[in-house]
């Protein structure tokens, strides 16, 4: 809980300490890489870190993560320009992705069915509220300490994790859990019971011979290192044309074009590499499965949905209800509240109704509520939206939890990192299509409204609706309500288009997941 807090904290942290950080550093035009450059490095590594999770087993990659993350944070409040600072964020991110996906996965491992709901709502409650609380603490920081601390205060949080999971952490022998297995399902030779029993009354930790060596082959240890870097880079340029796509330049551009033409020759290049790899990074069985090839779409699908209340309501609140950032803060914080309390009592529903059923009522419901965003009066209270992200809290908690823990149940140990990474990792390229998305949506609809505007005195370009918002006082009264206007506008076409991407997900698992998910008993 504490690393999964930490990687959740750095994703938000930074946002209230900007302007404190470019009066230090400098480097306004090129400070939003302070959150995608750590979005990057999470995102592209997620798969990575899955494979290797499976191969050496969790807990080194996890200490590996905590310890890269803490160096990455002792990084950066070094950092003695916006340049340096980037790339230390960079260096956090590798092991924030280390974090995110390591986590999910041990708690698969360290709880049998039954009990996951429990464990993963406490973890939904964790990323939560540390992503809600980062920009306070952010603010907080830098406006009565120094920005430096942002990144100080990780250090022994950090190392108190590191100690906890060195000292109790303790991992299953994965060789006397797979003879066990097996042996349900053979036919027991002599050789093979007594392979079986030399396994099991062997310490763990114990070097394998004989027998075990031919369940456990040499190759398991063998990195594929080259389909990891393969890996990396395309997702590095993919989301680097996302993330800045339309902000840094045009989106028909040279940049874009060869940001996105380089992604797909590397995205060609990564699938030889990871056919003739002995152990590929990326498996091909990810995606033949019908169960994670179905839930891989659906979160993404959620991924990108995800972006209309976590990027677009905090400017709704504030621009069209006249919130303050705090207030505005606490009308998405309704999302959180709701969100871990239906994911604990989901397993409840799943166990009578089944996987699939359940999270297409959760998607189902979720969608009728992002299409009732649009239905909200003008301008309104601010209770409507608050309400508005409890019920979809609501719905996305027994949407998301099990489609995770049924992905879980449906593979062994060795192959659970690579499918949590795999539904993970499209979430959050989900989320980067999103934002390139909705931001083009809404920056389309808000063009359209200043262009058509019968009003004089607006804005002329989009980059001056945002401080014109900020202080309407430099506008007509009848000048502001048509932006307050044209801002609810926008809004409502990325609710509507974030309800399209709940309908795809739907979509999806009635027609792509199976009908009952293959789930795996729980070694006894």
């Amino acid at each position: 809980m504490l690393g999964m807090a930490l990687a959740a904290l750095d994703g938000t942290v930074v946002s209230t300490a900007v302007p404190q950080i470019v009066g230090d550093l400098g480097g306004f035009a090129v400070f939003s890489w302070l959150f995608s450059g750590y979005l990057l490095a999470v995102t592209v590594t997620l798969p990575v870190y899955g494979k290797l999770s499976d191969t050496f087993g969790r807990k080194p990659v996890l200490i590996a993560g905590i310890i890269l993350f803490l160096i990455g944070s002792l990084l950066c409040a070094t950092a003695w320009n916006m340049a340096s600072l980037i790339a230390f964020r960079v260096v956090q991110g590798l092991g924030g992705g280390a974090l995110q996906g390591t986590v999910q996965v041990i708690a698969a491992d360290l709880y049998p069915l039954k009990e996951r709901p429990k464990i993963q709502a406490k973890l939904s409650t964790v990323w939560a509220t540390s992503s809600v609380a980062g920009p306070a603490l952010g603010g907080l920081l830098a406006g009565y300490a120094d920005w430096r601390w942002i990144f100080l205060i990780n250090l022994p949080v950090g190392a108190l994790a590191l100690w906890l999971v060195v000292r109790y952490l303790h991992e299953p022998n994965r060789t006397t859990a797979k003879s066990k297995a097996k042996s349900k399902d053979t036919t027991k030779t002599t050789a093979e019971a007594t392979a079986k029993t030399t396994a099991t009354a062997r310490p763990a930790g114990t070097a394998t011979k004989g027998a075990d060596t031919a369940s456990d082959p040499a190759p398991r240890h063998r990195v594929d290192w080259a389909g990891a870097l393969a890996v990396f880079a395309t997702g590095a340029l993919l989301l680097t044309a996302l993330v800045q796509g339309g902000v840094a330049w045009p989106w028909i551009s040279t940049p874009s074009f060869a940001f996105l033409g380089g992604s797909a020759v590397l995205a060609a290049v990564t699938v030889v590499i990871e056919r003739r790899a002995t152990d590929p990074i990326i498996p091909g069985w990810v995606w033949r499965r019908r169960t994670i090839a179905a839930v891989n779409l659906a979160l993404g699908a959620l991924g990108l949905l995800m972006i209309a209340p976590t990027v677009f309501l905090p400017t709704y609140a504030q621009s069209v209800l006249g919130l303050g950032p705090i207030a505005a803060g606490f009308v998405l914080s309704a999302m959180t509240l709701s969100w871990p309390v239906s994911a604990a009592f989901a397993n409840r529903l799943y166990n009578r109704i089944g996987f699939r059923l359940t999270a297409v009522i959760g998607i189902s419901l979720a969608m009728l509520v992002l299409l009732a965003f649009p239905l909200l009066p003008y301008p309104g209270q601010a209770w409507q939206p608050a309400l508005i992200m409890l019920l979809l809290g609501a719905a996305l908690g027994i949407f998301q939890l099990p489609l995770i823990i049924g992905v879980q149940s449906t593979v062994g140990w060795s192959e659970r990192g690579t499918a949590t990474a795999s539904i993970l990792f499209c979430r959050q390229v989900g989320q980067s299509v999103g934002a390139a998305l909705f931001g083009a949506v809404a920056n389309g609809v808000l063009a359209a409204r200043l262009t058509n505007a019968p009003t004089p005195g607006l804005p002329d370009d989009l980059d001056s609706v945002s401080k014109a918002l900020e202080n309407p006082a430099t506008l007509t009264a009848e000048a502001a309500d048509y932006l307050r206007r044209a801002m609810d506008s926008a809004v409502e076409y990325v609710y509507v288009g974030a309800a399209g991407a709940a309908a795809v997900s739907l979509l999806v698992l009635i027609f792509v997941a199976p009908r009952r998910f293959p789930v795996l008993k729980d070694p006894e």
